[in-house]
């Protein structure tokens, strides 16, 4: 059987396109989703913005495991975490970290919690690298808090 490009065209091209980010919140609709009666003022720090009630909205991405996860984490007044929403995900697996249940483990937590995957935050068999990624990455954002936002 003779070989032709022109069959071999379409599935090179399939594996070479990008994949397409889900978004499901603007960073506005985070921030309103985090802290719904409270109005927001940017740090000078890119993707950081103080709450009018003392609280911190700070945007971020990770790698899930081949594309980014871009999240919003809501830090109340007193250093403990109020809540993370995922903004856009890219991936087609690994979804389940969206889900509410899985999300609320972070909620009421600290810098100095342990913020680790199967410690304190449970894995999500299928979506481990985004489990872990995600928990990485909140626990970066709670020890960048500690050092330099809390108490401004």
């Amino acid at each position: 059987m003779k070989w032709t490009p022109f069959l071999a065209a379409p599935a090179a091209i399939m594996l070479i396109a990008p994949a397409s980010a889900t978004t499901y919140l603007t960073v506005e609709q985070a921030q309103k989703a985090i802290f719904p009666e409270t109005t927001f003022s940017p740090t000078g720090q890119s993707g950081v913005f103080r709450a009018a009630n003392g609280g911190y909205v700070i945007i971020d991405r990770v790698i899930g495991k081949h594309e980014y996860i871009k999240f919003a984490l809501g830090i109340n007044a007193n250093g403990t975490i109020k809540q993370i929403e995922i903004l856009e995900y890219s991936e087609s697996y690994g979804y389940e970290v969206r889900e509410a249940g899985w999300r609320a483990q972070f909620v009421g937590k600290s810098a100095t919690s342990p913020l680790q995957l199967n410690v304190d935050i449970r894995n999500i068999s299928g979506a481990t690298l985004s489990s872990r990624h995600l928990t990485e990455g909140v626990k970066r954002i709670m020890m960048m808090y500690q050092s330099s936002l809390r108490g401004r």
